[in-house]
């Protein structure tokens, strides 16, 4: 380990600097936010010092988890709030990235405003996010994970979390992020027990498998992420002919990834608070 890494660690760990300060100094060290990431994963810092700090400060029971899917073992993030439930809940599908802490923050952060919710390590079947060498070479693995694959792992995430007892049945939502915010809205056109669907900046299904889906969508979008957003008239324009249910606003001036705070070049706080109200409510409406 870099010498200059361990007194922010010792820092964090005593409670002199928080989880944002601890990430600037972190990125200052290695270089970038996918290496800061990167080296919490495969140091397993991720797990034995900052999940339990931040759940605790979120009042919140967080927990790695194993389930099966299709043959093979999945890893997975699960946070839940303190008490038994049951609590409706949230699948929660990471960046290109893998699971890591931003993702799992996340998790924490709703599981504070009542959802039980599991992220699934979708490199599972590829040896797990902490098991690449480097951070572009989790993000290359990502070209092996089909959609056929990623269905049946949310599948079994589902079928996780509707064998949970501290989980409500039938009462639960999925939300993604950049790769996992295209995953959202596909999956909302393959399962028709969801009861709602949370995408940010993520692109949506063909016009054919829109016409599948059962649960209301809700879209966050930034203007300057042309790529994914350019796609939201249209979708919105096809979704309303189908008597669907979708709910997109894009975000002047955010870019690509805006939520993100680990991300300074990309994180836009005025518009990832408004997101995440909305988001909330979004949630309280169709999950209660």
């Amino acid at each position: 380990m870099d010498s200059r890494i361990g007194p922010i660690v010792s820092e964090y760990r005593t409670g002199k600097i928080n989880r944002r300060v601890f990430f600037e100094r972190l990125i200052a060290v290695l270089g970038t936010y996918p290496l800061a990431h990167h080296f919490l994963e495969q140091t397993g810092l991720a797990m034995t010092l900052l999940s339990p700090a931040e759940s605790d400060q979120a009042d919140v029971d967080s927990s790695t988890v194993k389930f099966p899917s299709d043959g093979a073992t999945i890893e997975g993030y699960f946070s839940k709030p303190k008490g038994n439930g049951p609590f409706p809940s949230v699948i929660l599908i990471h960046e290109n990235r893998g699971l890591n802490d931003h993702i799992r923050d996340v998790a924490r952060r709703l599981a504070a405003q009542g959802y039980a919710t599991l992220v699934p390590d979708f490199l599972s079947r590829e040896g797990g996010t902490a098991s690449f060498a480097t951070s572009e070479d989790a993000t290359k693995a990502f070209s092996k994970v089909t959609d056929e694959v990623v269905i049946k792992d949310l599948d079994a995430a589902y079928k996780y979390l509707q064998s949970n007892s501290a989980v409500k049945k039938d009462d639960c939502a999925v939300w993604g992020f950049c790769w996992g915010g295209q995953r959202s809205f596909l999956y909302a056109t393959a399962n028709p027990k969801l009861k709602a669907a949370v995408v940010f900046y993520g692109s949506p299904p063909s016009e054919e498998k829109l016409a599948n889906i059962k649960a209301p969508v809700l879209g966050n979008y930034g203007s300057e992420d042309a790529r994914v957003t350019s796609t939201v008239p249209a979708t919105t324009e096809k979704m309303k002919s189908l008597g669907k249910s979708y709910d997109a606003k894009i975000y002047d001036g955010a870019q690509h990834a805006f939520f993100n705070d680990t991300n300074k070049e990309r994180y836009n706080e005025a518009a990832a608070k408004d997101a995440w109200a909305r988001s909330l409510a979004f949630l309280k409406k169709h999950l209660g």
